[in-house]
């Protein structure tokens, strides 16, 4: 059984939690690391990101 962890010191209820968490993190920073895609610069990517934000405020607008 895995030791409870305190919530004021960790978002997990326990350590085997967070563990797991740590292990899908890592294997998605690595995952990150290994893409052969090159790199979007940083003003590149706000931009994008901000055209997906508009298009789903637009989307929720709608359906609204």
């Amino acid at each position: 059984m895995s030791a409870e962890l305190s919530l004021i010191v960790s978002d997990f209820e326990t350590e085997e939690e967070a563990a797991e968490y740590d292990l899908w993190y890592r294997a998605k920073v690595q995952a990150a690391l290994d893409d052969p895609r090159p790199p979007i610069p940083h003003d590149e990517a706000m931009v994008l990101l901000g055209q997906m934000l508009e298009e789903r405020r637009k989307n929720r607008r709608a359906a609204g």
